[in-house]
């Protein structure tokens, strides 16, 4: 397993008012399977992405991501676990106005501290990989909101994080761009990459493997769409 949770709880303590969010989460994701979090407002979906996303820290739980235990890492190993296990792709794009796209995708690398004639080929084939090679030296603002996606889809890739995590990629697009960028991240599953995908759109979240469906801080249910075994087989 990649991924495992267990009895994950998050709670938020505001002044002398606890608000508990997650109350319970046990999930285990394997290598390669591809899985959207569904669940209504409130239901706690983006905190569970911003815990899997090493962007918050439990209050109670273990959460087992690769082989480490995240509640024991210090800020520093978080850091360093965040930026080398996984790749981000958010609703806003996050791109950088003044930086052309390749500019863009070395970021994650520059953190790293990547010596730059490695980190400009590791760019050029994270942007070749997303279709992208012709607008390598366009800013962000010279793109439509498809391909500004794309860019964010190939930085998100340029470290080679064990998962992909996207939360609500096709917000900001139409439906015909958004599924183009579902037809390449189906394109990347079935490379064999993990991908955690929260939706509030039931006909995106079905183009994943399974859907965990979230309410008030539980798992509800979990949907066996495909078997990942035969995916990624």
């Amino acid at each position: 397993m990649i991924i495992t949770l267990k009895d994950i709880q998050k709670t938020y303590y505001l002044g002398a008012i606890d608000v508990p969010v997650l109350k319970g989460i046990d999930l285990e994701i394997e290598r390669g399977d591809y899985v959207a979090i569904m669940g209504p407002s409130g239901s706690g979906k983006s905190t569970l992405m911003n815990l899997l996303g090493c962007l918050d820290r439990p209050t109670g739980g273990q959460y087992v991501l690769d082989g480490h235990n995240v509640e024991n890492l210090d800020d520093d190993e978080l850091s360093h676990t965040r930026n080398r296990e996984i790749g981000f792709v958010f609703q806003s794009f996050n791109l950088l106005g003044a930086m052309n796209v390749r500019e863009n995708v070395e970021l994650p690398m520059i953190y790293s501290g990547m010596a730059a004639k490695e980190r400009h080929q590791k760019a050029l084939d994270a942007i070749e990989s997303v279709g992208l090679t012709d607008r390598i030296k366009h800013l962000p603002n010279e793109l439509s909101g498809g391909q500004r996606q794309r860019v964010a889809i190939a930085r998100a890739l340029v470290n080679e994080p064990a998962i992909l995590l996207a939360d609500e990629p096709t917000g900001n697009l139409d439906s015909k761009t958004g599924e183009e960028i579902m037809a390449l991240f189906a394109k990347l599953s079935q490379q064999g990459r993990t991908i955690l995908l929260v939706t509030h759109e039931r006909e995106i979240a079905e183009h994943a493997n399974r859907i965990v469906n979230l309410k008030d801080g539980l798992i509800l249910d979990i949907e066996v769409l495909k078997d990942v075994a035969k995916v990624t087989s």
